[in-house]
């Protein structure tokens, strides 16, 4: 589960493989001097779903989640590969606004793993036989962009409202949430925090602080710094 799945933007799409205070901190700062030089509001750019609230509720009518299930939380969605092979998890659902295969076709795997391609590298690696990828209302990716791995592995593409058609429920053993920082504004950590509470279930925070977000504050040493990528 991806937090970007709850979020839409008006700012063009950031694609980075690098996940470090760098991406999921201080470009935030970046981006909203650079848009505030141009007469924009960074935070009038993202838009937060209301569907958040209700969507363990969705979840747990789909699926079988119980007391047993093991839940994980971290900033990075690379955290996922290693879950659902220490786990022996078979079929993985994700629900992202990103595919997580690998965006280089089988290039994508010479890379390592990473929060871009750890979906493919589960494939590649014989670890899992499906995968169930269920897209945000608000990505930009289609399921057609990713054909190889389409022709090559059991990959569907269903929406969450097919999702209940689903007899008997499927049985889930871990939950990992993941905040992707790179890609979600720091503005809305407090809602994230939320979000993984309302599951109702105990779980392990793996490197996931929550961010400081007060430009009011920004002294111009910090700007300067900032935009200098000090």
């Amino acid at each position: 589960m991806d937090w970007d799945y709850f979020i839409a933007t008006k700012n063009r799409q950031y694609l980075s493989f690098a996940e470090n205070k760098s991406t999921t901190e201080d470009l935030w700062y970046q981006r909203y001097l650079q848009l505030q030089a141009i007469g924009k509001n960074i935070e009038q750019l993202y838009y937060l779903s209301p569907e958040v609230k209700d969507f363990w509720h969705q979840i747990k009518d789909i699926f079988s989640i119980s007391a047993q299930t093991k839940v994980f939380v971290s900033d990075t969605h690379t955290l996922s590969y290693f879950i659902a092979k220490h786990y022996r998890c078979t079929t993985v659902y994700l629900f992202d606004a990103h595919s997580d295969l690998g965006y280089s076709g089988a290039k994508s795997f010479d890379l390592g793993i990473n929060c871009g391609n750890w979906l493919g590298m589960l494939f590649k690696d014989k670890l899992i036989t499906t995968a169930n990828i269920i897209y945000s209302q608000y990505t930009w990716e289609q399921p057609e962009y990713f054909a190889a791995f389409n022709a090559e592995y059991a990959i569907k593409y269903p929406t969450i409202t097919e999702l209940n058609n689903l007899k008997p429920k499927p049985h889930i053993t871990a939950i990992h949430i993941c905040r992707s920082g790179a890609w979600t504004p720091p503005w809305y950590d407090y809602d994230f925090q939320k979000f993984v509470a309302s599951l109702n279930l105990p779980y392990q925070t793996i490197k996931c602080p929550l961010r400081r977000w007060d430009p009011a504050t920004l002294s111009f040493a910090d700007r300067v710094n900032i935009m200098l990528g000090i």
